[in-house]
């Protein structure tokens, strides 16, 4: 297949004068080298597409893809991961990874728990703050943990965002506003072990491919996984591979492809969840959109962990999003090539 691929270049926006914290969840360089490199030994040819103004101006000249491989993150909105798909959408041109539709809703943090609580998925009580104001509203027991309402790669976690008093409370949600200009995730706090599962496939052909605790060590900012520990994981965190033979792993694994079905995430993923003080684990977050670095990301790390070559977890990305492909209707026109026209939209089509 023709692959194209769209990313957001961390260096690309740094050098627009954009912060390290602006930038923190788009890809370097060596990511893009990682994907393709692994695309072109499995037989495809690719082509480098970037973020999604590009994508839009290659759309316009007329190029156009078998498959494109998504990994962009989007700058602007709490819907920016799910403007690259739903572009690609209008002209009826497959992805891999999730659709728009999931692509926003798991970046509001508050709509996600509260579609898993309506399943009767477990995930820590919580509240939103969106003003000042809101604070004294928040009605749950201390202690409690804060955090951006739409954000990644740990972005606005650090050692203040474990609360324990309303002064704090206070205190952290008044500087996450300031600093983010969103509204902020006030939690349960959950004292237990912290889990990553990753995923691969879509609906029923989903399956685990393997679950990593997080273990903070003694130079680690205490008491969470916070953006600091996550950079420099190195010197602070240790992953241990954790498996189904343990009880706690095994409701944790059941909990996860449960949400991505419900969800209806697509192709590969990873879901965070801890414990609370009774050893039971509940989701925290669901990332559809994973990072994918070889050797620094979550994802491929279990992968590494478990035995699982970094070339077979792209290929399995890219066949789940192949065999949806092939299922899909085929009524697409034939529009490659400079010139040609996009394709009709198809009545109640949720694209590829």
């Amino acid at each position: 297949m023709r692959i194209g691929l769209t990313y957001d270049l961390r260096d690309d926006y740094l050098a627009m004068g954009y912060s390290e914290q602006e930038t923190a969840e788009f890809d370097r360089v060596s990511t893009i080298e990682a994907i393709e490199g692994s695309l072109q030994r499995l037989g495809h040819q690719t082509d480098r597409i970037g973020h999604i103004k590009s994508l839009a101006a290659r759309l316009t000249a007329g190029d156009r893809w078998d498959l494109v491989f998504n990994i962009a993150e989007g700058m602007y909105g709490i819907g920016r991961e799910a403007q690259v798909p739903a572009l690609l959408d209008a002209y009826a041109i497959p992805y891999t990874f999730s659709d728009p539709l999931v692509l926003s809703l798991t970046l509001h943090k508050g709509m996600t728990k509260r579609v898993l609580r309506d399943a009767g998925l477990p995930t820590p009580l919580f509240a939103e703050v969106h003003t000042p104001a809101d604070i004294d509203g928040v009605c749950l027991p201390f202690p409690l943990f804060c955090k951006p309402l739409a954000e990644g790669t740990g972005k606005g976690v650090d050692t203040m965002s474990l609360v324990k008093t309303p002064a704090e409370l206070r205190a952290t949600c008044e500087r996450l506003l300031a600093t983010f200009h969103q509204p902020v995730l006030v939690e349960t706090y959950l004292p237990g072990r912290e889990l990553t599962t990753g995923i691969v496939g879509t609906g029923a052909a989903a399956r685990v491919v393997g679950t990593m605790e997080v273990i903070l060590g003694d130079k680690a900012d205490p008491g969470a996984y916070t953006y600091t520990n996550k950079e420099l994981c190195e010197d602070r965190v240790e992953y241990r591979i954790v498996t189904a033979q343990d009880p706690v792993v095994r409701m944790a694994e059941d909990i996860c492809l449960a949400a991505w079905r419900l969800l209806g995430c697509r192709d590969g993923g990873r879901l965070d969840l801890r414990c609370d003080e009774a050893g039971n684990p509940q989701l925290m977050e669901l990332n559809p959109l994973a990072g994918l670095h070889p050797e620094h990301s979550d994802l491929p790390i279990i992968g590494n962990m478990i035995g699982l070559p970094y070339d077979q977890l792209i290929r399995d990305i890219v066949e789940s999003a192949s065999l949806r492909m092939a299922a899909a209707p085929s009524n697409r026109k034939a529009d490659s090539g400079a010139g040609a026209h996009p394709a009709q939209p198809r009545v109640g089509a949720s694209g590829a």
